[in-house]
């Protein structure tokens, strides 16, 4: 076992900023909709998938503190995007400025989407952190897709049926909300199970290079403890 840094490295800063990215274009994308053969999908399902995959590699690699750091750094990120939105929106623009309505159309989002956005981002990113974390000590390091896809079945599982019921409880028919659940989780879970190969790339070639792989043996899992 190697132990962890105590020095964040460069290659640590850009997974994290890769991280929050994909995480606030998935929020500002969220609002068209999309089809994929028959199912119909928010847009940012072709995205936030990247965040647990981003997540799965922070802790993977760096472990469970680190990834902990940058989940709620994601977190005040995305309050920060929202405020600024909704501040812009509100000041008044001048007569000739004709794409006020279209501007608030896209950028603009209602408290109920936001509150479901940031629980479910909440809930599902420190569930899959965790889990890939335990796991890793559980395994000793072997067979990293059981973790990522493991991982990934519980946080994103977590993360959908939250969202969606959050957003669109009593909104439609009980019956379209649960196929818009499952459609939701099997392209994610997908998505991330196609995307394995990539992972195991990206976490090799990673702790090669930092010459780190970090077992989170007397780590606390208390989200609410930022100390890295």
């Amino acid at each position: 076992m190697i132990k962890e840094q105590n020095k964040l490295s460069h290659l640590f800063v850009i997974i994290a900023c890769l991280f929050v990215t994909a995480l606030l274009l998935s929020n500002i994308i969220a609002g068209k909709l999309i089809t994929i053969g028959s199912m119909i999908l928010p847009g940012a399902v072709i995205l936030f998938p990247l965040a647990y995959i981003f997540g799965d590699i922070l802790t993977e690699v760096y472990g469970y503190g680190r990834a902990r750091m940058v989940i709620w750094t994601g977190f005040a990120c995305n309050i920060l995007m929202v405020g600024v939105f909704f501040l812009v929106i509100a000041i008044p623009s001048p007569g000739f400025f004709e794409a006020e309505e279209a501007f608030a159309t896209v950028l603009g989002m209602t408290p109920r989407i936001v509150m479901a956005s940031l629980l479910a981002y909440l809930l599902g990113e420190f569930s899959n952190a965790a889990i890939l974390s335990r796991m890793k000590i559980l395994t000793r390091g072997k067979w990293l897709w059981t973790r990522t896809i493991g991982s990934t079945l519980i946080g994103e599982g977590l993360d959908t049926i939250v969202f969606i019921t959050v957003c669109f409880l009593g909104v439609v028919p009980n019956a379209v909300l649960l196929q818009m659940v499952l459609y939701q989780y099997l392209f994610k879970v997908a998505f991330e199970i196609l995307a394995t190969p990539l992972t195991y790339a990206v976490v090799g070639w990673l702790k090669r290079r930092e010459g780190i792989d970090t077992y989170d043996h007397e780590v606390s899992y208390n989200p609410f403890q930022l100390n890295i």
